[in-house]
């Protein structure tokens, strides 16, 4: 048995044990639905632990992604659904499908070849699961951000898209237009669809641009919380706090910050 074999057979046990009658009595109460957000909560500090470029918290971070889903088909086992050599073999299978030119006797293939490629492989799994419509099968449960991207993807696959980038602009000045215009009124309903259409376009303004929005909004929120940072040190330098200080004060103080950084 290799090292790895015999490691995931050892974790394997951990989790049957945790889950036995004696066993923790947290673990034992837990659900899917229980379980489910912390499954999403570590696949965020796996992306983290990459963007910091964090290769040791990387190793932890995919054992606790890797736990999740050892936990998952350990309740599905309960259940006499399936178990982990199941989920395992499901996307083993998966895989030589849909890399016909690896495992099989097609061509080989370029990257941008393969992606069509993969996009059809994934089409026919969606109709033989009965999922009918160009948008079937993207997960309710995205991040909205996300689930705007793939949404329009797969609208663009069939020619419905934008021209480019500058079209997407002018479309988000018409929404901007119509968020201003819904201010006076001041109606929380009305508000909220104008800014969701207002959010849903610049999605579609990063994916003209090869970029993906979720990523863009999180190094946004860093350089935030970075700048922010540098006011309330400037502040406490003077020993006052933000509550202490004008916003032209912090104003003046999120200026020298964004000059520094910028250099």
């Amino acid at each position: 048995m290799s090292v790895a074999a015999k490691e995931l057979e050892q974790l394997l046990e951990i989790m049957v044990r945790l889950r036995a009658p004696d066993g923790c009595p947290w673990d034992r109460v837990q659900d899917f639905a229980s379980i489910a957000p912390y499954t999403v909560e570590e696949g965020y500090e796996v992306a983290e632990a990459i963007g910091r470029g964090d290769r040791a918290a990387l190793k932890d971070e995919l054992g606790d992604l890797l736990f999740q889903v050892v936990y998952h088909a350990q309740m599905a086992e309960e259940e006499g659904r399936f178990g982990f050599a199941d989920v395992a073999k499901s996307i083993k299978d998966k895989m030589i499908r849909r890399h016909p030119h690896v495992f099989g006797e097609e061509a080989a293939r370029d990257a941008e070849a393969q992606t069509e490629a993969w996009e059809v492989q994934k089409a026919a799994e969606r109709a033989a699961r009965a999922e009918t419509g160009t948008l079937a099968g993207v997960a309710v449960n995205l991040p909205a951000l996300t689930r705007a991207l793939k949404l329009t993807r797969r609208a663009a696959r069939v020619g419905f898209d934008w021209l480019d980038a500058q079209a997407v602009l002018e479309k988000l000045d018409e929404e901007a237009g119509e968020l201003r215009a819904e201010l006076a009124g001041a109606d929380p309903a009305r508000l909220a669809d104008e800014v969701g259409d207002l959010l849903f376009v610049v999605a579609n303004l990063a994916r003209k641009l090869d970029l993906d929005p979720e990523t863009c909004l999180r190094g946004a929120n860093a350089k935030f919380e970075r700048r922010f940072g540098a006011v309330e040190a400037g502040l406490a330098a003077e020993g006052r706090g933000p509550a202490d200080a004008s916003l032209e004060e912090m104003e003046a103080l999120w200026g020298a910050a964004k000059r520094a950084e910028r250099g």
